[in-house]
């Protein structure tokens, strides 16, 4: 499976991961709280890898600091959430 960014049409700033096969992770871990402004980037990130694989399943990995409507709308979009500590 192919992890860099360019591959999908990503900025270079992207982190992808290789979870599974046929899942990718986009990993996110910052300090500040993911807010719905954060998310709908990561659901536009999340649309550019499924333009390229559709059956790619994507997941964002972050720390638990995510509002409940950056939730709503990343589960509203197919993308599934992996918390970390």
């Amino acid at each position: 499976m192919e992890t860099t960014p360019g591959y999908y049409g990503l900025s270079s700033k992207t982190q992808l991961k290789e979870l599974d096969n046929n899942r990718i992770g986009i990993y996110k871990v910052i300090k500040s709280r993911i807010i719905q402004k954060d998310a709908l980037k990561i659901a536009a990130i999340a649309a550019q890898i499924k333009s390229v694989i559709p059956e790619m399943e994507v997941t964002l990995i972050c720390t638990r600091n995510i509002c409940s409507k950056s939730i709503a709308l990343l589960e509203r979009e197919g993308v599934t959430i992996d918390l970390e500590d």
